[in-house]
């Protein structure tokens, strides 16, 4: 694990020269050991900085010839000049001039040659001296590249795709972007890894689904695997505004004048009805799952109400059905980087997963749990595989109580109605506050006190038969966990993390290119209640998820609203609920109407993943709690050790 420091610079271990030095001082069966991990042997300082123009072949701005995308890399010299190859780190991203990148907004700048002086993150101080190469690669129309935004579609992946191409040696790359004299990558050997958070996590994803050879693993974080589910959730919007607001926020000026044909295609092809047209289908990477052939290290919020919980069960199961390599980090946190929530344990990892997939170390990070999952604020557990054996979907079932709106949760088939009126001044939040009160906005449903610990692990869906009173309707699904707890502050500005003072290094630096970064702290709340997973429709979508229709007032309809994927502990003594609403304030958009809605509770049920199945929810509910088990460790988890502190905090 990297050794932290207080605002002082993280030194390489031993230069080049020393490490060969050591080499024959060793004993020759020690010399011949195989590396389990790159050390920091190389200059920072003294390393390449360098910027090609790509060929991407598309001619997205309509000039006339093909778009170049500006490739800024940084690599060890030493290798260089000994003729060694050395494997890339990549992060290609819309943000490097508009918005910058991580918790300090760190942007690219350049010295008067048009060199990379400061790239921003970590990765370049960290694993360049350890003998990888880092290249950030500024998407089509944004910085210094020619073309345009696209948000996810043939622009945005080409961008990358073409770089992993070029490092291979089936592009073309040019010294300045409107120049000649070609550029080769004959320093690499093509092993490409690529990284990113939010949006640059989605084009991994997306160039990862492209099937390109080169590409060995991807590390999305917080990132889309479908942008329809983005701007919509089966017909319901999300957002008030469409991809082309997104583009026009990251296109450079050149780009802003160019790209109006582009423009107009993102406005015109994602209709705010949220029906699904070919513009959806191009940028969705789930359905090309089948293509991946890099292994995935997929990191992601469990409380991201920006990039939700929905991108990743889906992604995550397709992957997992083509026998992709694949580990996974669930924070308690919203849309935040791990390295501001999980510092050192993110780089180490991180380090010991490039070393295995890049640099081909038998370091152990393969034989490890495949899934860490925070618990509460700090604390993590760990799970062999995710979702954990012997986890099985459980059909839940409302049933009427003794005032309206406030019902039961259990195994067998209920009976009769309950009916609410949409408000779209309430929230999710709102909904499970008074979950034990009739109010007329939602209908509730809750198990009584547990008596063991329930898991739920994987991706749920609530099947709703509900008659409108309008033409137009949206519901919405959600699972809480009715009991006190200290969580993470989601719903805060910081997500999750309060940013402090004091700072610490990871890597090497130079005069323009701190290693140091602001260290943060977990930002906790005391709730009485925990939102577990939340899904909505527009009813109107009952019969195709990709096509609304209005809705004949008095007719029922049933539909099936997928739920985000999850994984959370139910505590014994909390109680399980299931809130079914209208619209879910600043989370989708309200309807046309104003309708009132009458669930058939005999047709209406929730189909939840237990760690246990049925067996397990049957025992947590059955009342004894002279039944309540010991410490024993669910399926596959594990707690870690005590004498193993975990940092906390993150953006």
């Amino acid at each position: 694990m990297p050794t932290r420091m207080r605002c002082t610079i993280w030194r390489p271990l031993a230069t080049a020269a020393t490490a060969a030095l050591l080499a024959t001082l060793v004993t020759p069966a020690a010399a011949q050991a195989a590396p389990r991990a790159s050390e920091p042997v190389y200059s920072y300082g003294d390393a390449i900085r360098e910027a090609v123009w790509v060929d991407t072949g598309l001619d997205g701005d309509g000039d006339g010839r093909t778009d170049r995308v500006a490739v800024d890399i940084v690599r060890p010299r030493e290798p260089a000049q000994r003729g060694r190859k050395v494997p890339v780190i990549m992060d290609a991203s819309p943000y490097y001039s508009c918005c910058g990148r991580g918790n300090d907004s760190q942007k690219k700048t350049y010295d008067a040659d048009g060199d990379v002086v400061q790239m921003p993150l970590f990765y370049d101080n960290y694993f360049v001296p350890r003998g990888y190469a880092f290249v950030g690669v500024d998407l089509a129309g944004t910085n210094r590249s020619d073309g345009c935004v696209d948000v996810g579609g043939r622009s945005d992946i080409q961008s990358a795709k073409a770089v992993v191409d070029w490092l291979n040696g089936r592009a073309q790359a040019y010294t300045t972007r409107t120049g000649t004299q070609r550029a080769r990558a004959d320093w690499t050997n093509g092993r490409t890894g690529m990284i990113g958070k939010s949006w640059d996590g989605t084009i991994a994803n997306g160039v990862a689904a492209t099937g390109v050879e080169g590409l060995e693993t991807i590390v999305p974080i917080a990132a889309i695997s479908s942008w329809y589910d983005y701007y919509f959730s089966q017909g319901a919007p999300l957002y008030g505004s469409g991809p082309d607001r997104l583009s026009n926020h990251v296109n450079s000026p050149d780009a802003r004048a160019a790209c109006g044909a582009v423009q107009r295609k993102l406005v015109e092809q994602a209709p705010r009805t949220g029906d699904w047209t070919p513009l959806w289908t191009e940028r969705d990477y789930v359905r090309a799952a089948g293509r991946v052939r890099a292994s995935v290290f997929l990191i992601h919020g469990t409380q991201d109400l920006n990039v939700r919980m929905q991108h990743v069960g889906p992604w995550w199961d397709a992957l997992a059905k083509n026998g992709v390599e694949r580990k996974i980090w669930l924070s308690q946190t919203g849309h935040v980087d791990p390295f501001d929530f999980r510092r050192a344990e993110w780089v180490d990892t991180l380090h010991r997963w490039f070393d295995h997939e890049l640099l081909g170390y038998h370091n152990g990070i393969d034989r490890e749990p495949m899934a860490d999952i925070e618990r509460s604020p700090g604390r993590w557990v760990t799970s062999a595989v995710w979702p954990p054996r012997g986890t099985r979907a459980t059909t839940l079932r409302p049933g009427r109580g003794t005032a309206p709106g406030v019902g039961s949760l259990g195994l067998r088939k209920g009976h009769g109605t309950e009916t609410f009126t949409d408000d779209p001044g309430l929230s999710e939040t709102d909904w499970a506050a008074r979950i034990h009160t009739p109010t007329p906005d939602k209908a509730g449903f809750t198990t009584g006190p547990l008596t063991r610990d329930l898991r739920l692990s994987g991706s749920s869906t609530v099947t709703v038969t509900a008659t409108p009173s309008t033409p137009t309707a949206h519901l919405s699904a959600v699972l809480v966990d009715l009991g006190p707890a200290t969580i993470r502050d989601y719903a805060d500005a910081g997500e999750g993390i309060t940013t402090l003072t004091d700072r610490t290094c990871w890597g090497a630096s130079t005069p323009g290119d701190s290693s140091c970064f602001r260290e943060t702290a977990a930002r906790t709340a005391d709730v009485e209640y925990t939102i577990v997973s939340r899904g909505w429709a527009d009813l109107g979508n009952h019969a195709d998820d990709g096509t609304g229709v209005p809705l004949t007032p008095g007719k029922p309809y049933t539909i099936t609203l997928d739920l985000a994927a999850t994984d959370h502990l139910v505590p014994a003594g909390h109680r399980l609920a299931l809130i079914v609403a209208g619209t879910d304030k600043d989370l989708i958009d309200p309807p046309a109407d104003t309708p009132t809605l009458t669930l058939d509770l005999a047709r209406t049920s929730a189909s939840v993943p237990f760690t246990g199945g049925p067996a397990a929810f049957a025992r947590a509910t059955a009342g004894s709690a002279a039944t309540a088990p010991g410490a024993a460790a669910l399926d596959g988890v594990t707690a870690p050790s005590t004498a193993h502190r975990v940092p906390e905090g993150g953006r």
